[in-house]
């Protein structure tokens, strides 16, 4: 199963909602792969900490391959990393990622990242897709190269405005390019239950009939303290409130939709 972790707006938690249900899936024997899409790398350094920043080979590596024919070019499991956590691998980001969109899309790699996904077919059985806060190249080739798509949701009014136009844009990605693509769901995050404007939305949103996920997850500074260790909630404190709603999320969308 591959999932993409998308919304256009930043600060919603992309980063954070991939690595803590991708860490949760290898702590349950799953093997598991985080491709970091976003050239400011937030995935890449939560996963490996201070090594994020200084791997020999990255996706830009990757992409990079892709527009200089080579005779010998580097397997695509030749850009993976292990992390710290048994199970758990990584395609690290790179910040030439950014100089490198152009050159991509002029050239329609578009289509570089599924193609080298579905390499790793058997190696992996759930890959999580982190990906920039823009409908870009990037994001563009996840949609492509993924089965489904989970939205990040922050109970704003402004991301309740994106949310419309976001869908739009994966359904045209679905039509256009890859018809086996699904939302599936809308993740709630930062969830405050006892402020009213938050649980407003989330319920009016429930009412359009649009894919809500439970259980919502809940603001905490946890995470922030999760970040700074680079150590998923899972492994960071797994009797957490956010930890065990992290669990009841993954558990869900496998019941659901599979690993």
């Amino acid at each position: 199963m591959r999932r993409v972790v998308f919304n256009q707006k930043g600060g919603v938690g992309k980063s954070t909602i991939t690595c803590n249900l991708a860490a949760i899936g290898a702590h349950q024997g799953l093997r598991t792969l985080v491709v970091d899409l976003d050239p400011q790398g937030n995935s890449t350094q939560y996963l490996l900490g201070a090594d994020g920043a200084d791997q020999d080979v990255t996706l830009a590596d990757f992409f990079d391959q892709t527009l200089n024919f080579k005779l010998n070019p580097k397997a695509t499991e030749e850009f993976i990393v292990a992390s710290p956590f048994e199970g758990l691998h990584v395609m690290p980001s790179h910040p030439q990622l950014e100089e490198l969109q152009g050159k991509l899309e002029s050239r329609y790699k578009i289509y570089k990242l599924r193609d080298a996904l579905d390499e790793l077919s058997g190696d992996y059985d759930c890959v999580w897709i982190d990906t920039p806060p823009a409908l870009n190249f990037y994001t563009r080739s996840a949609l492509i190269a993924a089965n489904a798509c989970l939205i990040p949701f922050d109970c704003d009014d402004f991301s309740r405005r994106a949310l419309y136009a976001l869908l739009e844009n994966v359904e045209e990605i679905k039509a256009d390019h890859n018809r086996d693509l699904a939302v599936e769901g809308i993740v709630v995050n930062q969830f405050q239950p006892r402020a009213t404007l938050p649980r407003k939305v989330v319920e009016e949103l429930v009412a359009e009939g649009l894919p809500v996920l439970e259980p919502y997850l809940s603001a905490s500074v946890k995470i922030k303290e999760s970040h700074e260790q680079a150590r998923p909630m899972i492994h960071l404190d797994s009797r957490h409130k956010l930890s065990q709603e992290f669990i009841d999320l993954h558990d869900t969308l496998a019941r659901r939709y599979g690993a």
